[in-house]
C-alpha cells in the first residue's frame, strides 16, 4: 500500500464536514481556496456563506462594486485577495464566457491564481490528476521523508509538485483535500498526534522520534514594530473614520484617525484639536496590538466621545457600509 492509499482511506472516515465541500463547482473552490488562504477554516465557514449568498456566481462577483466586495470580506484580512478575486472573476467572464479553463496550467493564468490554487481548482472540480502543493503538504513530506530541504524554497516545492504528481490516482480532488484535513487535523505543526496518525508506518520523522525537526523554514526575519496613536471618537452609535491611502498596507480601505507614535496627554490632546474634535468628558487610553505578515502595529488607543457629529476635515461619520480592518475594529471592542 502507498501512502496516498492510506491518507485517502483516513479521509473517507474523518473528512471535514465544510460548506464548499461536494458542489464540485469551480466558482466554489475558487472563492474557498482564496479565503482560506492565512485563514483558519473554521473562521471561514460564516463568511463563506454570507459571500457565496450574495455573490453565489462569477458573473455576480464580476459585476460587484469594490466597496461592497471589501465589506463582505471584512475581518478577513488581506484583501488584495478580495480584489484579486474580482479580477479573476472579470477574466473569467469577459474571457472565458464565465466557464472556469479545466486546466491547472490554464487557472495559473487568472489573476490571483497561483500553483497551489490551480491545482485545488483543476483536480477538485475537474479531476485533473494535478497536486496542490502547500504548507500541509510540505510539512507531511518533510517528515514522511525526513526531507531537510527549506520548504520555502521554490525548488523544493516544485520537487514535491512533481514526485505527488506521480501519484495522484484515480481520486485526485479527494488526495487534495485530504492532505489538507490530514495537515490541520493530524500532522499539525506543533505536537502532531503521531499516535492517531495512519500515516505512521510510512514516516521516517516518526521512526526516529523527528517529528520536530521537520519542516526546515530557513530563518524568520523578524517583524519590523509600528506604534500608533489610534482616536476613536464616537458619537451615538457612530464614529469617525477616513479613508486609507490608495496604495500600501490596507489600501483604499477605511481607518480610525491615527498618527505615528504613542502620543503624550499634551500631545493627544493638540491632535485633537487639530482634527477639529472637542471631547465630551476626559478620553480613556487603552492598548491594542494587530499582527500582520510582516509587522506588528502597537496601538494607544484614545477613546472618547463626543456631543456632536460635526464635520471633521478629510473623515466622515460611519454608516456601517464601509469596509472596516481587524486591526481598527479591535479599538472599538
Amino acid at each position: 500500500m502507498e501512502f496516498t492509499d492510506a491518507l485517502i482511506e483516513w479521509y473517507d472516515s474523518h473528512k471535514r464536514a465544510l460548506p464548499w465541500r461536494g458542489a464540485g463547482d469551480a466558482y466554489a473552490v475558487l472563492v474557498s481556496e482564496i479565503m482560506l488562504q492565512q485563514t483558519r477554516a473554521a473562521a471561514v465557514i460564516p463568511y463563506y456563506g454570507r459571500f457565496m449568498g450574495e455573490l453565489p456566481t462569477v458573473f455576480a462577483l464580476a459585476a460587484c462594486d469594490e466597496e461592497r466586495l471589501l465589506k463582505l470580506w471584512e475581518g478577513l484580512g488581506y484583501y488584495s485577495r478580495a480584489r484579486n478575486l474580482k479580477k479573476c472573476a472579470q477574466e473569467v467572464v469577459e474571457n472565458y464566457g464565465g466557464l472556469f479553463p479545466r486546466t491547472a496550467a490554464e487557472l495559473v493564468k487568472l489573476p490571483g491564481v497561483g500553483p497551489y490554487t490551480a491545482g485545488a481548482i483543476a483536480s477538485i472540480a475537474f479531476g485533473e490528476k494535478e497536486p496542490a502543493v502547500d504548507g500541509n503538504v510540505l510539512r507531511v513530506m518533510a517528515r514522511l521523508y525526513e526531507d531537510g530541504g527549506n520548504v520555502t524554497d521554490q525548488r523544493v516545492r516544485d520537487r514535491w509538485t512533481g514526485f505527488l504528481r506521480d501519484r495522484m490516482g484515480d481520486r485526485p480532488g479527494d488526495l487534495n483535500q485530504s492532505f489538507m484535513d490530514f495537515g490541520s487535523l493530524v500532522c499539525l505543526p506543533k505536537s502532531p498526534l503521531c499516535d492517531e496518525c495512519p500515516l505512521a508506518p510510512f514516516c521516517g520523522a516518526y521512526a526516529h522520534g523527528t517529528q520536530g525537526d521537520y519542516p526546515n523554514r530557513g530563518e524568520k526575519r523578524a517583524k519590523r514594530q509600528e506604534s500608533l496613536t489610534v482616536f476613536a471618537v464616537s458619537s451615538g452609535d457612530s464614529f469617525l473614520i477616513r479613508r486609507r491611502p490608495a496604495k500600501g498596507l490596507l489600501s483604499g480601505l477605511y481607518e480610525l484617525p491615527n498618527v505615528p507614535g504613542h502620543l503624550s496627554q499634551t500631545e493627544i490632546g493638540q491632535a485633537l484639536t487639530s482634527l477639529g474634535v472637542r471631547p465630551l468628558g476626559a478620553w480613556e487610553i487603552v492598548q491594542r496590538q494587530h499582527i500582520f505578515t510582516h509587522v506588528i502595529w502597537h496601538m494607544q488607543v484614545v477613546r472618547l466621545t463626543v456631543e456632536e457629529r460635526d464635520d471633521v476635515l478629510g473623515c466622515i461619520w460611519y454608516t456601517g457600509g464601509e469596509p472596516l480592518p481587524e486591526a481598527f475594529l479591535k479599538c472599538l471592542r
